[in-house]
């Protein structure tokens, strides 16, 4: 078919009688066609994300944690892991630096309004967790080993009104355990409330804010030979069987890599790319479904407009061809009358 002028100003005329059916056929089209791009690039976006974790320096990193008893780890004292449990994984082959994370629930006072957080405490000689959650400090700096009675802050104490009504600054004293303590710095946002609400202190100054505990590691993390962290793992775990005096498949412990973590996000996230790619298919049949109907009733609706514009188009080929007859063949019109 010839696109010409009278067709093109003939399509136009259709879509301003229906405008309403025109802009949602549109829209149906533009939106299952960014769907795909969206939910693509979401997923791409997430695959990328792992990609970077995997050839992070975290990629390295052996988490040992007890099993405890279904609660959370440092504050369920079940299972405890000791510094007698960090010498043995120490002289597990493979293995070149081990430390303790201490975890706590702390008391925060602002005001006479009290807060419940997460307290965590480190060795800054080896500042492993900061490495395995690759967060970085954005105001004032980083614990160091003789730091007591100062600490460093999640990103939402520097928020008004995310925690506490004010905000805290650099230098400013927080009251945590009861006890009033020198802000050194604030870590940037990781984007979850409750790691951007944890405050860090040095182990030894967890010891002077929980006296009366009975404190266990909640968690310790090694730096593992990272060509072959599996193995690793596997001989850590031989070791602290061997050293807690326990059979194989009754461990009161866990040993994981970075990797196995990693993994066991994939195919969770394999999972939802999935469904995400379902929604986007559905979206683009729901979009083609309601093109080819809104086609179809534009159709049917000129049918007959549609069977004389044939038919004036036949009509004139008709002409055209006898014409073109009359031409070739030396007749006039005078002549055939």
């Amino acid at each position: 078919m010839i696109i010409s002028k009278e067709n093109i100003k003939y399509s136009l005329n259709n879509i301003k009688k229906s405008r309403a059916r025109s802009v949602l056929t549109i829209l149906s089209i533009f939106f299952g066609i960014a769907t795909i791009f969206i939910f693509v690039s979401f997923g791409w976006g997430l695959y990328d994300y792992i990609d970077e974790f995997t050839a992070s320096s975290s990629a390295d990193k052996l988490m040992i944690m007890s099993k405890g008893a279904g609660g959370i780890p440092g504050l369920d004292s079940t299972f405890k892991l000791l510094d007698d449990d960090i010498d043995a994984i120490k002289n597990t082959p493979g293995i070149y630096e081990v430390t303790g994370i201490y975890l706590g629930a702390g008391e925060v006072i602002q005001d006479n309004l009290k807060k419940y957080v997460f307290v965590t405490s480190y060795d800054p000689d080896l500042p492993l967790i900061m490495e395995l959650s690759d967060i970085e400090i954005v105001e004032g700096r980083a614990l160091r080993s003789n730091d007591l009675g100062k600490v460093t802050l999640g990103y939402n104490y520097l928020l008004k009104n995310k925690i506490f009504p004010k905000a805290y600054s650099l230098n400013s004293k927080i009251d945590v355990q009861g006890q009033e303590l020198r802000i050194v710095g604030f870590y940037e946002s990781v984007g979850n409330p409750q790691d951007d609400s944890n405050i860090y202190v040095t182990n030894d100054f967890m010891t002077e804010l929980y006296p009366d505990k009975n404190l266990s590691y909640g968690m310790i993390i090694a730096r593992a030979d990272k060509n072959n962290v599996d193995g690793v793992a596997d001989n850590v775990e031989k070791k602290l069987r061997q050293h807690r005096n326990l059979d194989e498949g009754k461990e009161d412990f866990t040993v994981q890599s970075y990797a196995d973590l990693l993994e066991s996000f994939t195919i969770v996230l394999d999972i939802i790319i999935g469904f995400i790619i379902l929604i986007a298919l559905i979206s683009v049949i729901v979009s083609a479904v309601n093109t080819a109907n809104t086609m179809i009733t534009s159709v049917l609706e000129r049918f007959k407009e549609i069977g004389i514009l044939k038919l004036e188009l036949e009509t004139l080929k008709f002409l055209k061809y006898f014409y073109l007859n009359l031409v070739f063949s030396d007749l006039s019109l005078g002549q055939l009358v």
